[in-house]
């Protein structure tokens, strides 16, 4: 407290002196030093005005990161500093203000509590021997009059200078303290307030806190930063304030408190100053931050209003009758997922008459439209899922989520024998969309291709985890993407098709080189559609309008820009796709054996470990199979290796067949294999004969 006294409270102490000289009277002075304060720090004000309007601007993408790194917190922390770093935003210019304050209060008390030194500039050596003199007097020693020894001296002196009269060169100092004016309108400010005596000093604690009242209510009104808060939490921070500038002006003397009502006071001036100087509605675009609101609000409503449904679910879920002869569960993640599902489930009702109990996160699920009654769906919220899970006694369960144990989804503490299948439902390399051991919970995987079965079996070496069955099952999604392209009506277009279909991930091409792209192609005789990843145009709304806006004077029939995802026409009909590292690439290659062309955008890891498997991830060795793959530095010169590529189609059409034949198990019929293991294992815990033999890596 010294080191603050000696640095911060000389310069308050002559700075509050020259107020003082103007009025000679102590509140008035006080107020035009509070005022003076307010100036100094302006710059700092203006400062983090500047960087809130930042902080309300990046508002859609860290919700965007927040999203994309849900379940990586260490990926996330590394894009917010980067989206920092990239804005200018600094996370601490906010608390200057704050840092700034506190040694202005603690250089105020000591400028408050020794008014002979910081006002009436007594000699020092004269301070001393008056505090020792009152000490005296009260007979106590000058440590037991503590801080408020000074203030103490000028009360004596004011009523009683007689203890003082005989110290030599007093009588200049006592007719300076009589003189010096320590009320302000009949409050003294020497004397601490209590809020249980019913006084002139009362007020002043009332001053503080109904000015407490007026920043807040002006805060909540004009501030960058409090206007994106809820009512619950700007009406929240003003109860608090109140109280706690009520209490603070309390037990301080009267002069802190009136510093520190007047401060607020100013403060709503300094607010509307520095949003005059810089508004945030130049800077802020409020109908993207609206919608924001508009959707967080009715999604809080839906879950609200989900949270019944899924009560009565769960209760039937545990239903007596189910619990005795539940045997399988699906889970989904949503309703996307079924698809994943279909051909396993599908066969498993045609091969046998198995109940299939099918979980999911999502209340308006295609699930619920089946109206099979060997269907039993249930619509579960995240936070009974945690239980749901923990308490199951299926024999097996079926899931595509990867991290069962580390996160939310545990295995059953119920009963420890259940079964769990993770469905493959990608052609990616596990070992690079996944976290670090996030397959290691699970007891069978329903494996897509060789190479997915490799890696986790190198995986389980590496890290030295128990040996799981592997089931050479193959993909149900790609055999029915298959099957419905070739029961559509082949046209060959009149324009080439060119379909630009990106991933949302980081660096990707709508926000890496989506112009440099159009231009190559545009005005060149194809058909040219933008497709961003649904995620993209949910996340990011204003970079999507801003793209809307920049090509507005393009769009036509040969120039279409995308956001309807409900068909996948587009999808089988384009000529050819331009990608990143979009899961859709291969999706498309293997079901119209047309090429792509991949962009070289920042690769998407999520297992920042996965080079510790020997294995080259089949993303990147597939890229050069099934098309060609680019800089970002050639995509100016696209238009030539458009044109390369569309020449050669029947190439890549032998080359992407031979792949597809190779790459997945069981094409065409993986539904089959994977519904015969189930039933196989069903049958093994009823001790009955398998239905049939399927072909395991064990």
């Amino acid at each position: 407290m010294a080191w603050i006294n000696t640095i911060v409270g000389t310069p308050l102490g002559w700075l509050m002196w020259a107020c003082y000289q103007i009025f000679h009277h102590y509140g008035a002075a006080l107020i035009l030093f509070t005022l003076l304060t307010k100036v100094i720090m302006f710059p700092i004000s203006l400062l983090v005005q500047k960087n809130s309007i930042k902080m309300v601007k990046m508002k859609p993408q860290l919700d965007a990161l927040r999203y994309q790194y849900v379940d990586d917190k260490d990926a996330f922390m590394d894009a917010q500093a980067a989206l920092y770093k990239k804005e200018h935003y600094s996370p601490m210019a906010g608390v200057w203000p704050l840092l700034l304050q506190l040694p202005i209060i603690f250089g105020l008390l000591d400028v408050v509590y020794k008014p002979m030194r910081h006002i009436l500039r007594i000699p020092d050596l004269l301070q001393h021997t008056f505090v020792q003199q009152a000490a005296d007097t009260l007979g106590i020693t000058v440590g037991q009059l503590g801080s408020t020894a000074q203030l103490t001296v000028v009360d004596m002196a004011r009523n009683a200078p007689e203890i003082f009269a005989l110290i030599p060169g007093s009588k200049s100092a006592i007719h300076a303290i009589q003189s010096m004016q320590m009320d302000f309108f009949g409050i003294s400010l020497t004397r601490i307030p209590s809020l249980t005596v019913l006084d002139e000093l009362f007020l002043v604690p009332v001053l503080a806190g109904l000015s407490a009242f007026l920043m807040c209510w002006n805060q909540n009104k004009i501030n960058v930063l409090q206007i994106e808060q809820s009512k619950l939490s700007q009406w929240g921070m003003t109860a608090f304030m109140v109280a706690f500038s009520t209490f603070f002006a309390s037990v301080v003397p009267a002069a802190i408190g009136l510093y520190w009502a007047f401060g607020n006071l100013f403060s709503i001036g300094v607010m509307y100053l520095v949003n005059a100087i810089y508004s945030p509605k130049q800077y802020i675009d409020y109908d993207v931050l609206d919608e924001m609101k508009k959707t967080a609000a009715a999604e809080k409503k839906e879950r609200k209003k989900n949270a019944a449904l899924a009560r009565k679910y769960y209760k039937q879920f545990f239903a007596p009758e189910n619990r005795r002869s539940m045997k399988l569960v699906f889970y989904s993640e949503s309703s996307g997922f079924y698809k994943y599902f279909r051909s396993i489930i599908q066969s498993l009702l045609d091969q046998s008459d198995v109940v299939i109990h099918y979980v999911t996160s999502d209340p308006d699920d295609a699930i619920f439209q089946k109206n099979d009654p060997r269907i039993r769906p249930y619509y579960v919220d995240e936070p009974r899922l945690i239980s749901l899970m923990m308490k199951i006694e299926a024999d097996i369960v079926v899931m595509t989520t990867p991290d069962l144990e580390k996160y939310h989804i545990k295995r059953s503490r119920v009963r420890p024998n259940v079964e769990y299948v993770f469905m493959d439902h990608g052609v990616s390399s596990d070992n690079l969309a996944y976290r670090t051991g996030a397959l290691d919970a699970y007891d069978t995987l329903l494996v897509v291709s060789r190479e997915q079965a490799i890696e986790a079996r190198a995986i389980e070496k590496l890290r030295h985890t128990k040996k799981k069955r592997i089931i050479e099952c193959g993909y149900g999604l790609i055999d029915d993407m298959i099957a419905s392209y070739e029961a559509l009506d082949h046209v060959e277009n009149e324009k080439k098709t060119i379909l630009i279909a990106p991933s949302w991930q980081y660096d990707n091409i709508m926000d890496s080189c989506l112009d440099d792209l159009a231009d190559g192609l545009y005005g060149r005789g194809y058909r040219i559609v933008i497709r961003p990843h649904p995620q993209y145009v949910r996340r990011f709304p204003q970079r999507m309008q801003e793209i809307m806006d920049r090509y507005r004077d393009r769009l036509s029939e040969d120039f279409v820009i995308e956001t309807d995802f409900s068909s996948n026409v587009t999808v089988y009909t384009a000529d050819l796709v331009i990608t990143d590292w979009s899961g859709i690439s291969f999706e498309f290659c293997f079901t119209t054996l047309k090429p792509c062309l991949f962009i070289n955008t920042q690769l998407k890891v999520i297992n920042n470990d996965y080079k510790k498997v020997p294995l080259v991830p089949f993303d990147i060795t597939a890229r050069s199979k099934v098309g060609r793959q680019i800089e970002k530095s050639q995509v100016k010169d696209i238009a030539g290796v458009v044109e390369d590529l569309l020449t050669h189609q029947e190439e890549y059409r032998e080359r992407i067949l031979d792949l597809r034949q190779k790459h997945f198990y069981n094409l065409g019929h993986s539904g089959e294999v994977g519904a015969q293991y189930i039933l196989h294992r069903l049958a093994r815990r009823r001790r009955q004969s398998p239905p049939g033999r399927i072909k395991c890596t064990q």
